[in-house]
């Protein structure tokens, strides 16, 4: 049963459990891998607490004991990325996915931008694990999500609130949508302003993406870790991959 079958199916109740679909881009990207963390009865700290910033210190300082001299396209989490990039029509270095900037930062002696509590403990585990995160407040969603390619008539506001940079998606782009907007334009680079996380979010959906490398059910265990210990809540996981291509967040 396809994606849309299943969201059919549930007759939308209100207790039918969120879906997030990766199957449309499995053809062309058979070695997707996402691990889905749901994250409830937040408590988010609107200044970064001092054991996370010191443990962001030290991932930092792993990043760059682990990767000094060597060139980007080298990290294989990040030549993991510019070959999906690449996939879809994206042939240079103008979009980099949001772990590449992390690593290009840290790399260049700048330290991980400090959010909230929330926010950097996910950049903490995108950093270590080399793989893209990125997090929407539940609140903010409608229906189901899903990694796809772009459409006619999708709406996307740019999280820095200057309009939509670059323009709509453009055919054939890779989005991360729920049912009323692109949450994030070129798979992962740039989020939607519309659904961003404050430190009035109390539940939360975060994903961590892996294209051949990297171990999402890691990264998941430390963020959900990270989840308990900064910002007071409970989080759950499910993993979507070419044997569930399809799964539910409730």
């Amino acid at each position: 049963m396809h994606f849309a079958e299943l969201a059919r199916g549930r007759g939308g109740g209100h207790n039918a459990a969120m879906l997030l679909s990766i199957e449309e881009l499995l053809p062309r990207f058979p070695a997707i891998r996402i691990a889905a963390v749901v994250a409830e009865d937040l408590t988010i700290p609107a200044e970064r607490p001092p054991d996370l910033d010191a443990l962001i210190a030290d991932r930092e300082a792993v990043c760059r004991a682990q990767w000094a001299g060597l060139e980007l396209s080298a990290i294989p989490g990040i030549a993991a990325w510019r070959a999906a990039y690449k996939g879809f029509g994206i042939k240079s270095t103008s979009y980099r996915s949001s772990v590449e900037r992390l690593v290009k930062n840290v790399l260049a002696g700048r330290s991980l931008p400090a959010i909230n509590g929330f926010v950097d403990a996910y950049n903490a585990v995108s950093l270590a694990h080399v793989l893209p995160a990125g997090a929407d407040d539940l609140a903010q969603l409608v229906g189901d999500v899903a990694f796809r390619y772009a459409r006619e008539g999708d709406s996307f506001e740019d999280m820095s609130g200057e309009g939509e940079l670059g323009g709509p998606p453009k055919p054939g782009e890779v989005v991360y949508a729920d049912a009323a907007k692109v949450l994030c334009r070129r798979w992962n680079w740039r989020q939607d302003g519309r659904s961003v996380i404050t430190p009035a979010t109390r539940r939360a959906l975060v994903t961590l993406q892996s294209n051949g490398f990297g171990d999402v059910a890691a990264a998941a265990d430390d963020l959900c870790g990270l989840i308990a210990r900064f910002a007071g809540g409970r989080a759950r996981v499910a993993i979507a991959d070419a044997d569930q291509p399809v799964i539910p967040l409730g």
